[in-house]
């Protein structure tokens, strides 16, 4: 959380629900929750301002867009002073997704969305392993998508897009 921000359960209860229908009108979200439209308003500019709401998305379906190949990729450095230089150069290939810096064997843990195998395999030789800095890569191939969901943040059972 942002320090010096603090958010009430009205505040989390916003979130809830937005983090799963972003689309829902602030207006539907005030009347299940009793208050005022203007009142969400001016909560969620709260909570854009104090950067908890970095930003808005739209989720699709990768392999409905011809990506079917999604992939983790557990990345060693030459040394972890590289970590902010590699990670500029990973932020410039689109097939990277996510990338985090970690603990544990790898020094940065990436995902990466691919059409097919081949254009994982060139991903990977053409663009991965060139960037300067990177030792050695060990990828994980995703069989199947289980859980993708929003962090639960409220006291409640989830809210739903009903309530």
């Amino acid at each position: 959380m942002a320090k010096g921000t603090e958010i009430d359960d009205l505040d989390r209860k916003i979130l809830s629900i937005l983090m799963r229908n972003a689309k829902k009108p602030y207006t539907d979200i005030a009347k299940q929750l009793f208050v005022s439209g203007g009142t969400i308003h001016v909560r969620m500019k709260k909570l854009e301002d104090a950067g908890i709401v970095k930003g808005y998305n739209l989720a699709v379906d990768p392999s409905k867009l011809g990506y079917d190949i999604s992939a983790f990729l557990g990345i060693y450095l030459d040394k972890s002073s590289l970590y902010e230089d590699v990670a500029r150069d990973l932020a410039k290939i689109p097939e990277v997704v996510a990338a985090h810096y970690t603990t544990g064997l790898y020094s940065i843990f990436a995902t990466i969305v691919c059409r097919d195998t081949k254009h994982l395999r060139d991903v990977l030789h053409d663009k991965v392993q060139k960037i300067n800095g990177i030792q050695r890569t060990e990828t994980f191939i995703s069989l199947q998508e289980s859980i993708n969901r929003p962090i639960h943040i409220t006291d409640e059972p989830f809210l739903d897009e009903e309530g």
